[in-house]
């Protein structure tokens, strides 16, 4: 398949080099502007070690993104790790669309620590969720879910590195085959089982 990988970090890098050692063609790789004197983002960095076009636009937004996306002509979009807003006139693009790696059971917590809050809160499990994004947050149909379980002295690094992120690259493709042969179902988001927590920091941690 012919695809387009927004994202950032690690994360982002993994997702990219699975694609890619597996024979897909990565047309295009949009990542957000590093910030002056931060670390390079090592999606960038994989992305300009394969040769690849990198995209660095401070809005997925505006016009010069989509015709960018445009430009690539690409089966579908992958965002592994994105946190731009990609408006519908942006996912949309793809001929079969965008598909968004999200480290939660969908809909329960929406929103940016969605790692920490299960483990503070003593839920027994987690997982990973593949959707389609939406201009809500993270309200999407889903289109795949794998759940993992949450040990009793389990922290964010070993839930995230141990078992959310493997899962999660292994998701994205297992999703973006489905997607791009059109096998795949779409299932929404119960309003009623809905929740967000906002911003884990060290006062909310405590």
């Amino acid at each position: 398949m012919k695809l387009a990988i927004i994202g950032q970090q690690l994360f982002g890098a993994s997702v990219l080099e699975a694609f890619v050692d597996r024979g897909d063609e990565v047309a295009g790789v949009f990542c957000a502007p590093e910030k002056p004197g931060a670390k390079p983002d090592p999606l960038r960095l994989a992305a300009r070690a394969r040769g690849l076009q990198v995209f660095q636009f401070p809005s997925l937004k505006g016009e010069e993104a989509a015709a960018a996306l445009r430009g690539l002509a690409v089966d579908i979009g992958v965002m592994a790790y994105v946190l731009q807003f990609a408006p519908q006139a942006f996912v949309n693009i793809p001929r079969c669309g965008t598909i968004q790696y999200h480290p939660s059971l969908l809909p329960a917590y929406r929103g940016p620590s969605s790692i920490n809050w299960p483990i503070i809160k003593g839920d027994a499990f987690t997982g990973v969720s593949i959707f389609r994004p939406t201009d809500g947050l993270d309200e999407g149909p889903v289109i795949l879910q794998k759940t993992v379980r949450i040990e009793p002295h389990d922290t964010v690094g070993s839930v995230y590195f141990d078992r959310l992120f493997p899962q999660g690259v292994a998701a994205l493709l297992e999703a973006a085959d489905q997607v791009v042969a059109g096998r795949h179902e779409q299932v929404a988001q119960g309003e009623s089982a809905a929740s967000y927590e906002g911003w884990c920091r060290d006062a909310e941690a405590e």
